[in-house]
């Protein structure tokens, strides 16, 4: 009975686990498209300030040093998109070049909460093909049979018949 109870465990967290680079393949297309999407509106932003003949820095000094509450709002505004831009473009980069287990370990830190509360929303499993989902799934099915056999072996423990010890 224990090993059906380990097996079923292996089983589910071999499940679990094996959809993991799928679900990190949706999420890092999703943080890809975001960051394509914020380089627009940067680079638009750069060229307008160019062509008034200023920086990026030195247009936003002028949002911002406006007595217009909209105006000083945008400026506000666009030092936030910028900000947003630089930080996933960095995480970007870091998931990239990230390896399989790597990725695993420090996806939480990744995670931008509104992408991957979408990715999550919008997510569809996958039968795992790749090298990296079959060893996702073998980990996963052994790590869940030992634990699910711990379990049952320390739960059972007050039940097992004790043998007397011969001398």
């Amino acid at each position: 009975m224990r090993r059906i109870v380990a097996g079923i465990g292996g089983l589910s967290l071999a499940v679990v686990l094996s959809q993991f680079p799928e679900y990190a393949q949706q999420y890092t297309q999703r943080l890809g498209g975001a960051v394509d999407e914020l380089r627009v509106i940067t680079e638009d932003f750069d060229r307008a300030a160019a062509a008034g003949g200023l920086d990026r820095p030195t247009a936003l000094a002028r949002y911002n040093a406006s007595n217009d509450d909209f105006l000083a709002g945008r400026g506000t505004s666009m030092t936030a998109t910028f900000q947003r831009y630089d930080n996933l473009s960095a995480t970007l980069a870091r998931i990239e070049g990230a390896g399989a287990v790597e990725r695993l370990q420090s996806l939480p830190a990744y995670l931008d909460t509104d992408i991957g509360q979408r990715t999550l929303e919008n997510y569809r499993p996958a039968v795992p093909v790749t090298m990296e989902g079959i060893l996702y799934a073998g980990g996963g099915f052994i790590l869940g049979y030992l634990m699910l056999s711990g379990l049952w072996r320390f739960a059972s423990m007050p039940f097992r018949r004790r043998y007397p010890a011969y001398r």
